[in-house]
């Protein structure tokens, strides 16, 4: 155990349930891993609003829809997903050693924690060293140890909180003070312009265009018609306000129903606590005590696993997942406006028979 070799490829490691900080690992992976499937979904359910554009032949929806929705979506969000991966990818005990003063003369001196050479300083300050070489004196701030230079305070040796950091991208614009990569403020300026620009181009974008085909096809009436231009600026007036409904929806639907996603997070907690509650309190309780009360705890946590757990649970999770499907997910490509459902009917068909004949 300790080893690269005990490495889980896939899944979670067991030794996690038995550590003083499980709740809180396992918080911070669920809730990260719920918003990860909600952007995914949405996401793709966006990516169908383009397919249906290209089917029905609607360019406008394409291009003034379609594509500053995946723009604002994916420089904000999408980007999220990439910085959750990249939090997880980056080996920060290495990157942590980096910018930790250590005495030369140490057994931690050579450990196999840090990826990169390992050398002595001059032996100035208070004579302790960081792996890379730096001479620490007692003072020293994490961004002077860290041999990154990413900027901020972190310098990019510290892993960062997300929250405070896509936080930021709105409200500190050109500053992060945790990064994970060279040039994070930067890519993060150029993300929010394109935010920024996209909501514009949603808003105006087609309402304009619709006005100029509107505009051209009164060239062919009247021009003393006034019922026509009645018309012409009502439909327009309708657009404008049914496309100004539509962008606020999304803008800050994005925001909400990446939140709601958070459901997923809240149910899984719930059930594995629930399940922690009946293990411990009928079985735990009862094995060490007798047969007949081991025989008695079984059943009662059998009972209560099989009652709560595999029908209740599994019955409020079905209509959760049936929720953001349906709001979520389906709110962004569709629309309600087809062929109204007929059911079939016998008497239907008996009645038009009878009156037509």
């Amino acid at each position: 155990y300790g080893t690269g070799e005990s490495v889980y490829p896939f899944g979670l490691d067991p030794i996690w349930h038995v550590t003083s900080n499980e709740l809180l690992f396992f918080n911070s992976f669920k809730m990260k891993l719920s918003v990860i499937f909600g952007i995914f979904q949405m996401f793709a359910g966006t990516c169908l609003k383009g397919i249906n554009a290209i089917y029905f032949k609607q360019p406008l929806d394409f291009f003034f829809e379609f594509v500053p929705m995946i723009a604002f979506a994916t420089s904000l969000f999408v980007y999220m997903i990439v910085l959750i991966f990249m939090k997880w990818g980056i080996d920060w005990n290495s990157r942590m050693l980096s910018a930790t003063c250590i005495d030369p003369a140490s057994a931690y001196w050579g450990s196999e924690l840090y990826d990169g050479e390992w050398v002595k300083c001059d032996g100035g300050g208070d004579g302790t060293c960081t792996p890379w070489g730096y001479s620490c004196s007692g003072y020293d701030t994490t961004d002077e140890k860290c041999p990154l230079d990413f900027g901020g305070s972190g310098d990019g040796c510290q892993p960062p909180n997300l929250i405070t950091t896509l936080i930021n991208i709105a409200l500190a614009p050109g500053f992060v003070d945790e990064p994970m990569y060279n040039g994070q403020a930067s890519v993060q300026n150029i993300l929010l312009l394109i935010a920024f620009a996209s909501v514009p181009v949603l808003l105006f974008a087609k309402p304009y265009f619709l006005s100029r085909q509107h505009s051209s096809h009164a060239h062919h009436h009247d021009e003393g018609d006034e019922h026509g231009e009645e018309e012409e600026e009502h439909g327009f007036g309708e657009i404008l306000i049914h496309q100004a409904i539509e962008t606020i929806e999304f803008v800050l639907g994005m925001v909400s129903n990446t939140a709601s996603y958070l459901r997923l997070w809240a149910l899984s907690l719930a059930h594995s606590e629930l399940a922690t509650v009946f293990w411990e309190k009928a079985m735990l309780s009862t094995i060490n005590s007798n047969f007949v009360a081991a025989f008695i705890g079984y059943g009662i946590f059998a009972g209560v696993t099989f009652g709560v757990l595999l029908m209740m649970d599994v019955l409020e999770c079905f209509l959760h997942a049936l929720r953001l499907h349906w709001v979520e997910f389906q709110n962004k490509f569709f629309a309600a406006d087809g062929v109204r459902f007929a059911p079939y009917s016998f008497k239907q068909i008996i009645d038009e028979h009878s009156a037509a004949s």
